[in-house]
């Protein structure tokens, strides 16, 4: 606090005071008291309203001070009724009831919609596991039906599983260190497991892929990676080219830093919309053209590769195809030069 704004905050009392001072002068002067005793009140007068006025401000600036500071150093700021000190003065007490009756209805209401989200949470967790069961059962039966049958279940299969693991990772975005475990991982084994797992989506849609230069050692969750190369491999398939789709994934080196690229010869991402490509819930104009988008991937992608302090970066050219780059941080002690991305 200024003392201009604590002064605008006085601007009437003070006015009021002024009045006053100037009608005692006037009722003074009028009952025969002399001009040399008029000043020496008047001096007096506005020497003790300053003093009176700066021991406020002083006060005020202090009390505002501790204010802020137990605010600055609280990690839950609803919490800050709880914890600033009782008023001064009649009025402020009651200000300071009102206020800490409505913080603790606020944490009541904070309270209520966390264990509300958290039992919501554990409900999708569960539900996922459930579901497991009976999508591997119905995979074990599209073995016992026609080929062409089965090739067309276990694709629609693939998808569910795909929806219900966004699902997954989606409720345990709020917490994710329960759920989060790094250790030395090679890119080689986490992409292979996510080409594993999308295998018989890659093969019906008619998918060259190449590796190079994945046989690196970076430090990360190897399911939360396997994750986001899963969710990158089936963007790739869904905004493919009828004609030779094509998949390539390499690895590359600079400094502390580890790359890992997977390019594809795609229909590609207009200019316009790759900015808004990790927004939640944004499936753009190719999504909305071929259906079934989201919006979630790229979206979960971009917070867990926060989560694992790994960048996501996006690169597309219309009617050509995209590149999607996953950088993974290394350790100081084995940085350095390297190859290039």
């Amino acid at each position: 606090m200024t003392i201009r704004e604590f002064l605008s905050d006085r601007l009437r009392r003070l006015l009021f005071q002024a009045v006053f001072i100037m009608a005692a002068a006037i009722f003074l002067s009028a009952t025969g008291t002399g001009m040399g005793v008029l000043i020496l009140l008047l001096c007096a007068w506005i020497l003790v309203l300053i003093c009176i006025q700066t021991y406020d401000f002083l006060k005020c600036r202090a009390h505002l001070s501790e204010l802020q500071f137990i605010m600055d150093h609280l990690d839950e700021k609803y919490l800050f009724t709880e914890c600033i000190p009782k008023a001064g003065n009649l009025y402020e007490r009651y200000l300071f009831i009102l206020t800490k009756r409505a913080g603790r209805s606020m944490i009541r209401a904070v309270s209520d919609a966390r264990a509300a989200n958290r039992e919501y949470r554990e409900y999708v967790e569960s539900f996922v596991h459930e579901i497991k069961a009976p999508i591997t059962a119905a995979r074990l039966i599209s073995r016992h039906v026609e080929p062409e049958t089965g090739r067309k279940l276990i694709k629609e299969l693939s998808q569910i599983e795909a929806h219900v693991e966004r699902a997954l990772f989606y409720a345990r975005l709020e917490s994710p260190e329960k759920d989060f475990l790094v250790r030395q991982s090679s890119p080689a084994v986490i992409v292979a497991n996510a080409i594993e797992r999308y295998r018989s989506l890659l093969i019906q849609s008619g998918f060259r892929i190449e590796t190079d230069n994945l046989e690196q050692t970076v430090y990360t969750d190897e399911k939360w990676a396997e994750f986001i190369f899963g969710q990158i491999l089936q963007n790739a398939v869904r905004y493919r080219r009828k004609e030779d789709p094509f998949i390539r994934i390499s690895g590359g080196r600079s400094g502390s830093q580890i790359a890992i690229t997977v390019s594809d010869n795609g229909i590609g991402i207009p200019a316009h919309e790759l900015p808004r490509v990790f927004e939640r819930g944004f499936t753009g104009s190719n999504g909305r053209s071929l259906g079934g988008a989201t919006g979630m991937g790229l979206y979960l992608c971009r917070k867990l590769s926060a989560c694992m302090e790994a960048e996501l970066q996006i690169f597309s050219e219309e009617g050509k195809g995209t590149q999607v780059m996953v950088i993974f941080p290394v350790r100081d002690a084995e940085s350095g030069a390297g190859k290039s991305f």
